[in-house]
């Protein structure tokens, strides 16, 4: 496993790949890889085979953080990265990743802060964490434009647990053609249920011990929906009862919105936009960590 920290090393390797027969998969991410991460790896190494050729990003992206959110101590392991990936070995036998691509900030912004050149997926970043994280989506859609662009994929794989980031993406890479399988992989949680975050270790042990109430909240709600309530309305409220057990939780939203446009509704149809696929989606914060999470309700 290679680590390449320029966009033209990270091409050539891709082309080399791509040369010799080789099917390319790419997992973005920005570090502080935990079992999450290795999942994502795992499932881009089932999509490309044994054969295949593995890039894993690690990348702090500036441009996706707000002023006075967490970029500057937000965990930088590199080392710590290069070595989980290097003893990861998927189910089939194979390798995890052939190559970890870990540029600079002025490396991905030769031109400096802020870019001049951006992407931009209108309406669907401005819902769930867009209205309180303005220009969020936009970092995340011009960034991930490009890693596509230097790693060259037929696949990336994302999680989950970033629905909305994951929306907005499968709409950008069908829009601008990129000819690229975007693959979501089901959110990894703790034995309670709490899902896997880089910043879970944020947390202090009081906070971690109640923020199992989102999960809590979310299966709640997938309950409720399987068990017939069609009221987002209803949904939302039993969310918000479940959060308020826990005194250190503030809520920064807590939604039902339509799985592939993301705009809120307020009933649950069969026949709606998306065939009947809603997501459940919140955001809450305990002291200065904000945890995100969701779960799909599906009307039958």
């Amino acid at each position: 496993m290679q680590t390449l920290h320029t966009v033209a090393e990270m091409q050539a390797e891709a082309d080399r790949a791509r040369c010799a027969g080789r099917r390319l998969a790419l997992v973005p991410t920005m570090g502080a890889l935990h079992e999450g991460h290795l999942a994502l790896v795992r499932e881009a190494r089932q999509r490309v085979g044994p054969e295949g050729h593995v890039t894993v990003s690690v990348f702090v992206n500036p441009t996706q953080f707000a002023p006075g959110e967490d970029y500057e101590r937000y965990p930088r392991t590199l080392d710590a990265d290069r070595a989980a990936l290097a003893e990861l070995v998927s189910e089939d036998g194979a390798g995890g990743a052939d190559a970890v691509f870990a540029p600079s900030a002025e490396e991905m912004y030769p031109f400096g802060l802020p870019p001049l050149t951006t992407v931009r997926v209108a309406e669907m970043g401005r819902y769930l964490c867009g209205a309180s994280r303005p220009g969020h989506f936009e970092g995340v859609t011009s960034v991930v434009t490009k890693l596509f662009l230097a790693c060259r994929p037929d696949v990336a794989v994302f999680g989950q647990k970033d629905a909305q980031q994951l929306a907005i993406l499968r709409r950008m890479t069908r829009e601008l053609g990129f000819g690229i399988e975007i693959v979501g992989h089901p959110i990894v949680r703790e034995k309670d249920g709490l899902a896997l975050s880089s910043r879970n270790r944020y947390l202090s042990p009081e906070e971690r011990r109640q923020a199992v109430v989102l999960s809590r909240a979310l299966f709640a709600a997938g309950h409720a929906a399987g068990q017939g309530e069609r009221s987002a309305d209803a949904l939302r409220q039993l969310m918000r009862e479940q959060i308020a057990l826990a005194p250190l939780a503030e809520v920064d939203y807590v939604e039902v919105v339509d799985a592939d446009s993301l705009a809120p509704v307020e009933t649950l149809e069969k026949e709606g936009p998306s065939g009947g696929r809603y997501l459940a989606a919140l955001a809450v914060r305990f002291g200065g960590t904000r945890l995100i999470d969701n779960t799909t309700l599906r009307v039958a």
